[in-house]
């Protein structure tokens, strides 16, 4: 498929000659529940406890949430939430494409395909249906009776098959360059760890020594949580487990008051120090490290480090992220009912400590790795955010039917849409082969 300017508005010609041809004077409105079979009382739910293991997928609301042993439908159909996950940002149905042997729960509306209207013009259409009025009560949930009275624009066959041509295929270019992205990254990363370990490998000439002798470690706490004074309008960052999913810190999601510094105890960190996490659920699998650029307080299952005079701070987050795993193995506690590591085992694990002028040598290098990972670990998802809001984009713009059967698209509105795209498109591009 041609996505240049020149292909978009080809295509969007091509679908308004089909509509002047077919439907000169405007489309059919039609409720739902005329364009499809629902298949809603064939719906079974089963709790999780009474699920058997299998191939076959189990959806609800927002998706797949299972597998199991058995199937209830099998073909081609459109699973859309009922309740619980059912509306997008943007106010639209969470609308799933199902295919094959599959059992739905009774959280997501089921519909298959009816003569005079494709089933895959319905998946694309019903995603551009507010229906942020329609969701009702504690549990937001779209009901049977407002589904099937959805409104659908249906033009003849020949326009819908052209209009889900477009739109699949332009899903397809969307999936092929998100893989790409994914790859690449994905590459990046494993380039990334090779070369940090490597680099951190231990060298004879280097001495080794415990992370204990990296500097001072300490451990945290919590401010009493019933005294709002210690947590209202507080500027202090404080660090727990939910804040460690980056390399390297922006800010924290909680904060505590000078209040809390003074009555609670707490001790306020420097600057430049490096947090790990000791107690947390995450450790079944990860060992989270991260560098903290700013001054700080910690929670008690957080250990934080600050360097002495003859590490960097930077070299030691390098080091101790890159033997992460390893220490993650050798220090885990077994048995408790919570994931936790071995303190005094950790400070005994061992690590290359070279001279100051070889630690900036190798900081530099990692940096600069790490920064390319983290630009394209940024870079991917907003990429994958603007090519859907492209998809939506000249999805809507198919799907808007004026009263006299016109699509509603002009040659500003796809030039502007397309031109940015365009220049996103050529910005990545150049900046890979920098990269590179």
């Amino acid at each position: 498929m041609n996505f240049t300017k020149e292909g978009i508005w080809a295509k969007m010609n091509r679908i308004n000659e089909l509509i002047k041809e077919y439907c000169p004077d405007g489309v059919e409105i039609r409720c739902l529940e005329d364009c499809c079979n629902l298949l809603d009382k064939k719906r079974k739910p089963v709790t999780k406890a009474s699920r058997e293991a299998g191939e076959y997928p189990y959806y609800g609301a927002n998706g797949i949430q299972d597998y199991v042993s058995n199937y209830i439908f099998d073909g081609t159909f459109v699973l859309v939430g009922e309740d619980g996950s059912v509306i997008t940002k943007s106010g639209t149905p969470v609308v799933t494409w199902a295919e094959g042997k599959i059992w739905v729960n009774n959280h997501a509306h089921i519909i298959e395909e009816k003569e005079g209207v494709m089933l895959r013009y319905l998946y694309h259409y019903i995603q551009t249906i507010d229906v942020t009025s329609l969701i009702h009560g504690n549990i937001p949930k779209l009901t049977g009776k407002d589904f099937k009275a959805l409104k659908i624009a249906v033009p003849p066959l020949e326009v819908q098959r052209e209009i889900v041509r477009v739109l699949d295929s332009f899903t397809l270019l969307t999936a092929e360059l998100i893989a790409e992205l994914t790859a690449e990254l994905t590459a990046r990363k494993k380039q990334y760890d090779f070369y940090r370990n490597k680099l951190l490998t231990h060298n004879k000439e280097y001495p080794m020594k415990p992370l204990a002798d990296l500097g001072k470690w300490s451990g945290g706490k919590t401010p009493s949580m019933a005294n709002t004074s210690y947590w209202e309008g507080g500027t202090i960052p404080w660090i727990s487990s939910k804040d460690m999913k980056v390399s390297t810190l922006a800010d924290t999601q909680d904060h505590i008051t000078e209040k809390a510094i003074n009555e609670a105890s707490m001790t306020l960190f420097p600057e430049n120090s490096i947090a790990i996490v000791t107690r947390s659920g995450i450790l079944k699998h990860t060992f989270p490290v991260a560098y903290v650029p700013f001054k700080t307080t910690i929670n008690q299952d957080i250990k934080i480090l600050v360097v002495n005079k003859e590490v960097l701070p930077r070299y030691a987050f390098h080091v101790i992220q890159g033997k992460g795993q390893d220490i993650l193995t050798r220090t885990k506690k077994q048995g408790g009912t919570v994931d936790s590591l071995d303190f005094q085992k950790v400070l005994a694990y061992k690590v290359p400590v070279p001279p100051l002028d070889v630690q900036e040598r190798l900081v530099q290098v990692l940096d600069n790795f790490e920064f390319i990972c983290t630009d394209l670990n940024i870079g991917l998802p907003a990429e994958i955010e603007a090519r859907q809001k492209q998809y939506e984009y000249y999805r809507d713009l198919l799907l808007t039917f004026a009263e006299t059967g016109s699509t509603l698209v002009t040659d500003r509105q796809t030039d502007r849409q397309t031109d940015r795209q365009t220049d996103r498109q050529t910005d990545r591009e150049t900046d890979r082969t920098e990269r590179n």
